[in-house]
C-alpha cells in the first residue's frame, strides 16, 4: 500500500497533493530546490529535502537527485504533479526500475502517448476523429515541404513531442514553409532536446474542448465531463470552465464516448485529458492526450464532487474507481482563472518579487489553490502562476457573477498580476455570451 509519497513538484500542485495525502493518512516528503528553501510546500509536508541549485534543470529536472531523495526518505511512491517530469516516460521507467509507485500511467503508455504521432495513429485506429495531416515523423524541411503539399495549407508545424505551445508554428503557403519549419524545428530541440516534428492541417479559430478521464487498473474507464479551455493567450490557459457554452448535450455525449474510447485504445491507467479541437461546424478532432493531472483540474471537482488527486493514488494503489459512467452527474457550472504574477501592461511580463501584503478572497462556493503568504519572494526561475481562483455556482450566469466578486476582493501588494486583467474579461460581452475561440484573445488584445 502507498504509505509515504515524494512530490516531485513545487508550487501550488505541491500544495494541493500534500493536503490530499494528509486526508488519507498518508505521510508525504517535499523536494526543493535552493530558491525554494522556505516555499511553503516544504513547511506543509512531513519531510523536506533539498535537490539542487534555483535553475530546474538542476533540481527540479534532475531524476536521480529526485529519486536520490525518494530512496533516502523512504518514500514508496512519487506523484509528479504538473509541468517538470510529469510526463517524462524516462523519469517514470526509472521509478518503475527502482520500485518506486509512479502515481500516473506506466512509462510504455506514456512514451506512446507522449509522441503526437504515435498518439494519432492509435486513435485513428480507434475510430477517434482526428486531424488531416502527415502519419509518419517528418524530419527536415523539405521532406515537409512535399508533406504539406499532401495534407493542404494552411498547416500546423509541431513538434512530436512538444507541449505548452513551443516548437508550434503556421505556414500559410509553400513560400513560408521552410522558414516556419526550421524555427520550430530549432524550438523543439531546444525545449524538448528532439527534433522529430508533424504536420497538421490548421484548423482556423477553433475551440479547446478537453475531457477529463479516469481508468483503474481493472479495465474500468470514465470521463468526468468537459473543460472549456478557449481562453488562452499564446497558446497559454487563462480562464478555464465547465461545462462548456459551446456543448449541446448531444455532442458531448460524442465527445464523452469518443474520449473514453481512445483512453481504452491507448491502455490507459489513472488521470489523463483528452483534447479536442472543435469546429464552428460542431466538427471534433484529436488533438492530444496529457498523461497527468491538469492545472485546471479543479473545475471538474467542483462539478462532480470528485478528488482527482484522490482517485490518482486510490489508482495507483491498485484500488477500483469507486463509481461508474452513470454515477457522474454534473451539478453546477464552475470557472477558474489563472493569476500569474505578470505586468499586462508591459507584454505579460514576469514579474517577481516580494510579497509584502496578501489578502485571498473566501465564501461559499469560492476555492483558492496557492502556496503564496506575505512576505514570500516569488522567485524569477519558474512559472509565473501564483494562484489558482475556482469559484462554482449553480449557473454560469452566477458563477461569473461570483468569480467577479472574489477578484474584486484579491490584495497582492508589492509585484504585478494580472488580477485587473481577468476582472476585464468576467465582463467581456464575447465570454459573457460564451462566444469565443482559442484566438480571440489574441485579436482581442491587438484592437
Amino acid at each position: 500500500m502507498i504509505r509515504k509519497v515524494l512530490i516531485a513538484n513545487r508550487g501550488e500542485i505541491a500544495v494541493r497533493i500534500i493536503r490530499a495525502c494528509r486526508e488519507m493518512g498518508i505521510r508525504t516528503v517535499a523536494v526543493y530546490s535552493e530558491a525554494d528553501r522556505s516555499a511553503l510546500h516544504t513547511q506543509l509536508a512531513d519531510e523536506a529535502v533539498c535537490i539542487g541549485p534555483a535553475p530546474a534543470r538542476d533540481s527540479y529536472l534532475n531524476m536521480e537527485q529526485i529519486i536520490s531523495a525518494t530512496l533516502i526518505s523512504g518514500a514508496d511512491s512519487i506523484h509528479p504533479g504538473v509541468g517538470f517530469l510529469s510526463e517524462n516516460s524516462n523519469f517514470a521507467r526509472l521509478c518503475e526500475h527502482c520500485n518506486i509507485t509512479f502515481i500516473g500511467p506506466d512509462s510504455q503508455v506514456m512514451e506512446r502517448l507522449g509522441n503526437k504521432v504515435t498518439a494519432k495513429q492509435t486513435m485513428q485506429a480507434a475510430g477517434v476523429p482526428v486531424i488531416p495531416g502527415t502519419e509518419e515523423p517528418v524530419l527536415d524541411a523539405q521532406e515537409g515541404l512535399a508533406a504539406a503539399k499532401r495534407v493542404g495549407y494552411p498547416v500546423m508545424i509541431k513538434a512530436a513531442l512538444g507541449g505548452g505551445g513551443k516548437g508550434m508554428r503556421v505556414a500559410e503557403n509553400a513560400e513560408e514553409f521552410e522558414a516556419s519549419f526550421q524555427t520550430a524545428q530549432t524550438e523543439a530541440r531546444q525545449a524538448f532536446g528532439d527534433g522529430t516534428m508533424y504536420l497538421e492541417h490548421f484548423v482556423r479559430n477553433p475551440r479547446h474542448i478537453e475531457f477529463q478521464i479516469l481508468a483503474d487498473r481493472h479495465g474500468h474507464v470514465v470521463h468526468l465531463g468537459e473543460r472549456d479551455c478557449s481562453m488562452q493567450r499564446g497558446h497559454q490557459k487563462v480562464i478555464e470552465e465547465s461545462p462548456s457554452p459551446a456543448l449541446d448535450e448531444e455532442l458531448r455525449s460524442a465527445m464523452g464516448k469518443a474520449a473514453v474510447a481512445a483512453a481504452k485504445a491507448a491502455g490507459y491507467q489513472n488521470a489523463g485529458t483528452i483534447e479536442f479541437l472543435l469546429t464552428k461546424e460542431k466538427n471534433f478532432y484529436f488533438m492530444e492526450m496529457n498523461t497527468r493531472i491538469q492545472v485546471e483540474h479543479p473545475v471538474t471537482e467542483w462539478v462532480t464532487g470528485i478528488d482527482l488527486i484522490k482517485e490518482q493514488i486510490r489508482i495507483a494503489d491498485g484500488e477500483e474507481l469507486p463509481f461508474a459512467q452513470e454515477d457522474i452527474q454534473i451539478q453546477g457550472h464552475a470557472i477558474e482563472c489563472r493569476i500569474n504574477a505578470e505586468d499586462p501592461a508591459r507584454g505579460f511580463l514576469p514579474s517577481p518579487g516580494t510579497i509584502e501584503e496578501l489578502y485571498l478572497p473566501g465564501g461559499k462556493g469560492v476555492r483558492i489553490d496557492s502556496a503564496i503568504y506575505s512576505g514570500y519572494t516569488v522567485p524569477p526561475y519558474y512559472d509565473s502562476m501564483l494562484a489558482k481562483l475556482i469559484v462554482h455556482a449553480r449557473t454560469r450566469q452566477g458563477a461569473i457573477r461570483k468569480m467577479k466578486r472574489a477578484l474584486g476582493e484579491i490584495i497582492i501588494e508589492g509585484i504585478c498580476t494580472n488580477v485587473d486583467f481577468q476582472y476585464e474579461l468576467m465582463e467581456d460581452d464575447r465570454f459573457l455570451e460564451g462566444n469565443f475561440d482559442i484566438n480571440y484573445l489574441e485579436r482581442r488584445n491587438v484592437k
